[in-house]
């Protein structure tokens, strides 16, 4: 039986980040995109969602998706078949970003949340060229509709998250680790780590991309997914 997949997206993002995926990996298994927003802690998201995903299922976080995925395989290694970690980082916030979090939350909560959203995802974390016009409207428009009062929820999981760096060696299954070459919030050295500390972990750089790949290069995304979805899997515990 092929397992279904779920996506986790990113910080302010919805369904509209995976569409590209969706559209080419669904032909062949269940994709499903379940939300990161219920939650002021990534333990109570993974919690929340534990109780509503398949039985057993292949995993995909994107930034935020990805901190939430880790302490989904960490809660529940038996129910994820696959894991790909993508723009993401599992070192939890320093005291100065922690703080640093404050103004934003201020800022969105005062009615200036493109702004902020435009200070923290800009096109200096892209990939250069045009195609980073329509990313960046697409971010916003995600953002917009989720709101300041997602963007306050979020903003204080990530605040809180654990570090996870140490649960690394204890994933299983097959794991592809994903990032853009000109990313620039989670640069490449975070994903080499992570890939180095996850046994057996393949490392996928996009050239054409920075923090968005799917956004930006979906093409290759779609390609690198659709590999690491068709590895061998162990079988679950009995």
């Amino acid at each position: 039986m092929i397992e279904p997949l779920v996506f986790l997206p990113g910080f302010m993002c919805d369904a509209r980040l995976f569409g590209a995926q969706i559209l080419y990996l669904s032909y062949q298994r269940a994709v499903t995109v379940a939300p990161v927003t219920t939650g002021d802690r990534i333990e109570e998201i993974a919690s929340g969602l534990l109780d509503q995903l398949p039985h057993r299922f292949a995993l995909g976080g994107f930034s935020m998706g990805g901190v939430v995925a880790l302490e989904i395989v960490r809660r529940a290694p038996q129910r994820v078949s696959r894991l790909c970690l993508m723009s993401t980082d599992a070192q939890a916030d320093t005291p100065q970003i922690a703080a640093d979090r404050e103004e934003l939350i201020v800022g969105a909560k005062s009615g200036r949340l493109e702004d902020v959203m435009n200070r923290l995802i800009g096109s200096e974390t892209l990939a250069p060229g045009l195609g980073r016009v329509p990313v960046l409207k697409e971010v916003m428009a995600m953002a917009k509709e989720l709101g300041a009062d997602v963007f306050e929820r979020q903003m204080r999981a990530l605040q809180r998250r654990p570090d996870q760096q140490g649960a690394l060696r204890h994933i299983e299954v097959p794991t592809l680790v994903l990032c853009g070459a000109h990313d620039q919030l989670t640069p490449v050295r975070r994903h080499a780590f992570m890939a180095e500390m996850i046994p057996n972990a393949e490392l996928k750089v996009i050239d054409e991309a920075g923090h968005l790949p799917p956004l930006e290069a979906p093409a290759a995304v779609n390609t690198a997914l659709e590999s690491w979805l068709n590895a061998p899997v162990r079988l679950p515990y009995l």
